[in-house]
């Protein structure tokens, strides 16, 4: 989803004013960029490499200017096991978890149903399994030869309720915003990527002392990390059984999409920055040393 993000950033850029290079990253990006010498990188990428330090951490060594986290930031907040440890550590909620080897989850549950069971360095949702009250055993693909996510997953408590996100611009939280899937069971990749996957209530139609605090943990979590730039952290809230309810906060998302419509830009226009200011304002504030 790299070039979905990255397309329309350099369009948008170059509407801007700037002068842009696309590059499509290989295995010898840090030989074009040393040739090309650029004022500074917007980095769009996503995933592994892009957003868990690697490339952050050419580009130091290059000392070319780039956009978003720096090398530990992106890389703590790409772990799960080590994220959940920071934010618990800040006093962030988090919900119950584990790590485990898959196999050792082959005939039993780790914990009590429903749970799910996470990659421990993956983004998009991928290998996100839920684990629902009436399952019998373990799912059986986690131990399956098609399973590509590593031998060691998280095993984490599932919170019922509402799937929200919250932007960080700087040192600014922005709005709040909930997802809403659309015939989909939680916000996994399809939900996210797919036209109609989901819709989003921007701003959240929840109660202004929750919407408060949702925008409280997300700055606590994007200062705890280190994070740099624009950042977006998501929650479940359940508000079944009273407005306060239960608030858990899932993760920090140190590269967050950034087509027109992704949930950054949207929140961010919603706070009255148009997609070119967003953009400018990231350029501008690209750095070394994140």
């Amino acid at each position: 989803m790299s070039l979905a993000s990255g397309i329309p950033c350099a369009d948008t850029l170059e509407a801007e004013g700037y002068d842009v290079t696309r590059i499509d990253v290989t295995r010898d990006v840090s030989s074009v960029l040393a040739e090309l010498r650029p004022d500074a990188v917007f980095n769009a990428l996503h995933g592994p490499f892009g957003e868990d330090g690697t490339i952050q951490g050419i580009l130091e060594y290059l000392a070319i200017p780039y956009t978003h986290s720096g090398v530990l930031a992106s890389a703590l907040a790409m772990n799960k096991e080590q994220a959940k440890k920071i934010a618990k550590s800040s006093g962030i909620p988090v919900a119950e978890s584990k790590i485990v080897n898959r196999f050792t989850i082959r005939d039993k549950h780790p914990m009590p149903a429903p749970y799910v069971v996470k990659p421990v360095s993956e983004g998009s949702s991928f290998g996100v399994v839920i684990v629902k009250e009436d399952q019998s055993h373990p799912p059986q693909v986690i131990t399956s030869s098609e399973w590509k996510y590593g031998d060691m997953v998280m095993v984490e408590r599932y919170v019922h309720g509402r799937e929200l996100t919250c932007a960080v611009m700087g040192d600014v939280a922005l709005g709040v915003t909930e997802i809403i899937p659309e015939g989909h069971s939680f916000y996994d990749y399809d939900s996210k990527y797919v036209p109609g996957g989901s819709k989003h209530e921007c701003p959240a139609k929840i109660s202004p002392n929750i919407y408060q605090k949702i925008q409280t943990l997300a700055l606590k979590a994007h200062q705890a990390f280190g994070c740099r730039g624009v950042s977006r952290s998501d929650f479940r809230y359940d508000d079944r059984h009273s407005e306060n309810g239960e608030l858990i906060w899932l993760e920090v998302n140190t590269q967050p999409g950034m087509t027109p419509t992704s949930l950054v830009p949207e929140i961010a226009a919603q706070a009255g920055h148009s997609f070119g200011d967003l953009l400018s304002w990231m350029v501008e504030d690209a750095s070394c040393l994140r």
